[in-house]
């Protein structure tokens, strides 16, 4: 069962999607021997908010993430590699020549996209199941108080229980008796 989510759940899900996934993008592409002017990356960072927060509206599964975590890596490396601004020494370093990348760029990308995408699919399983266990909690407070207001009181005493003799329960209580050999 998927439950459709708040607009503020739904803003920060998108919200905190797009920073780790425009940071993570950055980074690796700086790691790689790039640089992003801070235009290009404003951009990657709207553009990864709208599309997380197109997407952010209910619980999401594998075969959903990894596709799209596979395009947005895609379109990332993209954008990062147009708005490209480094050196010609450190351009010669990047690790492929132009847009088109090399076998050890879709390698590193691939394993990204797998690594990350299962990491989100867990994590997207737990935060939905923390939420709906919540709901339940929530409905299991709110739902006695709820149908006390329309039952009768009971004005009769509760009975008086009778303490429970316990098998293995050591009935000696106290200090030890002192015992006279005289």
């Amino acid at each position: 069962m998927s439950l459709p989510a708040s607009v503020p759940f739904r803003f920060a899900r998108a919200a905190v999607f797009a920073v780790v996934c425009v940071g993570l993008g950055w980074g690796a592409h700086a790691f790689g021997g790039g640089g992003v002017a801070p235009g290009a990356s404003a951009a990657a960072l709207g553009g990864a908010f709208a599309a997380a927060y197109a997407l952010a509206g209910r619980e999401r599964t594998p075969h959903v993430i990894l596709p799209l975590l596979g395009g947005a890596q895609a379109v990332l490396h993209l954008v990062f590699s147009l708005a490209h601004e480094a050196s010609p020494v450190a351009a010669a370093a990047h690790a492929h020549t132009g847009l088109v990348p090399g076998l050890g760029m879709l390698v590193a990308h691939g394993w990204a996209t797998l690594l990350t995408g299962l990491w989100l699919a867990r994590g997207e399983a737990l935060l939905w199941s923390l939420l709906r266990r919540l709901a339940v909690r929530l409905l299991l407070v709110r739902l006695p108080a709820f149908w006390t207001s329309f039952l009768p009181t009971c004005t009769a005493q509760p009975p008086v229980l009778r303490p429970a003799v316990l098998r293995y329960a050591v009935t000696r209580r106290g200090p030890p008796l002192v015992v006279d050999l005289f």
